[in-house]
C-alpha cells in the first residue's frame, strides 16, 4: 500500500507541475499533506514535517549565505574575467553560447557545490541568452546537466557517500571511474552543441564588431521545446542580424512570431536583437542583472586579489571540512559583505538586491522538507526501495552492477541522495555479493545517475538554477529529463565498455 501512495505521490507531483497546475512550493506542500493523510499518518504530519525541516535547515542554511556570498563576489567583478573569456568565445553566436554554458557550468563545478555552480552560470549567461532571444531552458538544462556529471566529484557528495555507505575508499570508487565521466561530459558538449545549432537556425546570430556574420542561417526550427518566462519562441525572416556597429549599415529586419507552445506566461515576444557587442553582453535594466556591466557602482578592482584569496580559502576550507559549509558561508558571507562594502547603508543595499533570490530558495527547501519529511516519515521510500530490489529477476544476479546502474537513474531522481546510498545501495551490494559482484562495482555504478539527479525536484540547487533563470520548473523538467537521463546511460555505457563496471 505505502509503495502505491509513495509512487502515486512523486506522479501527482510531477505531472501537477509539469502541467503547471499548481506552483512548485504549493505542490512540494499540500500533496504530501494529502497522501500523509491517505496513507492513515495524518496525526503524525506534524512530526514528519519537523524532521524534514531539521534534516534540510543545514542546507537551507548554506544556500541562503552562499547566494548573498556569490551574489557579492558577483558584484565586486570577481568573476568578470571569466564571464568575458566565456563571452569573447561565444561572439553572439547562439551555438557557442550554448557550448559556453556548458563548459563554464562544468569549469565551476570543479568546486563541488551545484548551487555555486548554477549562480555563476546563470549569472553570467542569462544576459547574453535574454539579448539574442534564445531559449532559457536550454542554459537551464545544459547547466544542470554538465554539473551532474561533475557532482560525482570526491567532494561533491555522491562518492563520498557510497563510500561510506560500503565501507569503501571514495578514491578507488572514484579514479577508475574518470574515462567513464570523461565520455559523459564529452557528450555534454556535443548535445549542448547540437541544441546550440537548433537555437541558431532558430534565432540567427548577431555579428559583432569586428566580425564577419555567418551566411548560412536556415530557416527557424519549430523543434525545439518552449522557451522559458518573458521569452517566446521566434523566427528569424530575413537572413542574419548584423550590427550597424560592425556593417556599417542598418541591421535587417527580423520578425518575431510567439510559438503556439510557449507557455501563456511567456507569451510576448521578445525584441529582434539589434546591436553589436552592448546588445549581445551589456547591461539590461528589464532584465534585472548588471552583472556584465563594466561600469556598475559595485565593482571592487582594487580588493580583487582579496576577494579571490577569500574564494579560494572558503572553497578549500569547504573541502577540507575544516568548518560546516553553512558556517563557511555565512562567516564568508559577513566578511566579504563587511569589507566590499564597510558603510552600512551599501551594505542594506547588497542584502536587499540578493533577497528575492534567497527567500525564494530557502522558502522552495523548507516546502521540500514536508515532501522528504512524509516521504521518509511514513516509511514510503523503504517500501519503493525495498519492492524495486525485490522485483529483480533472480537470473540478474550475476548483472547487479548494471542492474544498480539502471535503477540509480530513478532512484536517484525520486529520493535523495542519502536515501539511496544510505537506504538502497547497500541493500544492492548485498544482493550483489551474493553472485560474486565486486562492492566497488556496484559503488561506481550507483554513480551514474547523478546527471539525472541534479534535475530532481528534491534537490535544492535546481531551484537557485530555475530562479535565477526565471524558468518555470515544469518547463526546465519537460526539456532537461530525457537529456539527462540519455547522459546517465552514456556514462554507464562507457564505463561497461572500459570494463570499469
Amino acid at each position: 500500500m505505502l509503495t502505491f501512495l509513495g509512487f502515486a505521490m512523486i506522479a501527482t507531483f510531477l505531472v501537477l507541475i509539469m502541467m503547471k497546475k499548481m506552483s512548485p512550493i504549493a505542490a512540494l506542500v499540500l500533496i504530501p499533506a494529502l497522501f500523509c493523510v491517505f496513507a492513515g499518518k495524518g496525526a503524525h504530519l506534524g512530526d514528519y514535517v519537523i524532521e524534514g525541516v531539521g534534516k534540510l535547515a543545514p542546507t537551507a542554511a548554506m544556500l541562503m549565505f552562499a547566494i548573498v556570498y556569490f551574489g557579492l563576489m558577483i558584484d565586486v567583478g570577481l568573476f568578470d574575467p571569466i564571464v568575458r573569456g566565456i563571452l569573447r568565445f561565444c561572439k553572439a553566436d547562439p551555438m557557442r553560447v550554448v557550448v559556453g554554458t556548458a563548459v563554464l557550468a562544468a569549469i565551476v563545478s570543479l568546486d563541488g557545490d551545484g548551487s555555486t555552480t548554477f549562480m555563476i552560470t546563470v549569472s553570467a549567461m542569462y544576459p547574453l541568452y535574454k539579448r539574442l532571444g534564445l531559449s532559457l531552458v536550454v542554459m537551464t538544462g545544459v547547466a544542470a546537466t554538465a554539473n551532474g556529471v561533475m557532482n560525482t566529484l570526491p567532494w561533491g557528495g555522491p562518492t563520498a557517500r557510497a563510500a561510506t555507505a560500503l565501507k569503501l575508499d571514495a578514491a578507488d570508487i572514484f579514479v577508475p571511474m574518470i574515462p567513464a565521466l570523461a565520455v559523459g561530459l564529452l557528450f555534454v558538449f556535443a548535445l549542448a552543441y547540437v541544441l546550440g545549432l537548433r537555437e541558431r537556425r532558430r534565432v540567427g546570430v548577431l555579428a559583432l564588431p569586428g566580425h564577419k556574420a555567418p551566411e548560412d542561417l536556415v530557416e527557424a526550427d519549430e523543434d525545439l521545446v518552449g522557451v522559458a518566462a518573458g521569452n517566446a519562441d521566434r523566427t528569424v525572416s530575413a537572413g542574419p542580424v548584423v550590427s550597424s556597429a560592425a556593417a556599417g549599415a542598418t541591421p535587417a529586419s527580423a520578425s518575431t512570431t510567439a510559438s503556439t507552445s510557449t507557455p501563456a506566461s511567456a507569451s510576448a515576444a521578445v525584441p529582434a536583437p539589434t546591436g553589436g557587442a552592448a546588445s549581445a553582453a551589456g547591461p539590461d535594466p528589464e532584465d534585472g542583472f548588471q552583472g556584465l556591466d563594466p561600469d556598475r557602482p559595485t565593482l571592487r578592482p582594487r580588493l580583487y586579489w582579496f576577494n579571490a584569496g577569500l574564494t579560494i580559502a572558503l572553497l578549500t576550507a569547504m573541502i577540507m571540512e575544516w568548518l560546516p559549509i553553512p558556517v563557511l558561508f555565512l562567516l564568508g558571507a559577513a566578511l566579504a559583505l563587511t569589507v566590499n562594502f564597510p558603510h552600512m547603508p551599501d551594505q542594506k543595499a547588497r542584502l536587499a538586491a540578493h533577497a528575492d533570490n534567497v527567500l525564494n530558495v530557502a522558502g522552495m527547501v523548507f516546502a521540500a522538507a514536508v515532501f522528504t519529511g512524509v516521504l521518509t516519515g511514513t516509511g514510503m521510500v523503504k517500501d519503493m526501495a525495498d519492492w524495486l530490489v525485490g522485483a529483480i529477476p533472480e537470473g540478474m544476479g550475476p548483472h547487479m552492477a548494471l542492474v544498480t546502474g539502471l535503477l540509480s537513474l530513478p532512484l536517484t531522481y525520486f529520493m535523495s541522495n542519502d536515501g539511496f546510498y544510505f537506504g538502497v545501495l547497500p541493500v544492492l551490494a548485498e544482493a550483489g555479493a551474493a553472485h560474486g559482484v565486486s562492492p566497488l562495482e556496484i559503488a561506481r555504478a550507483s554513480l551514474v545517475g547523478q546527471a539525472l539527479h541534479m534535475s530532481s525536484p528534491l534537490v535544492p540547487a535546481v531551484y537557485v538554477l530555475v530562479g535565477m533563470a526565471k524558468v518555470e520548473f515544469g518547463d526546465h523538467t519537460r526539456f532537461t529529463v530525457k537529456w539527462a537521463a540519455l547522459t546517465s546511460l552514456v556514462v554507464l555505457a562507457a564505463g561497461m565498455l572500459f570494463g570499469i563496471i
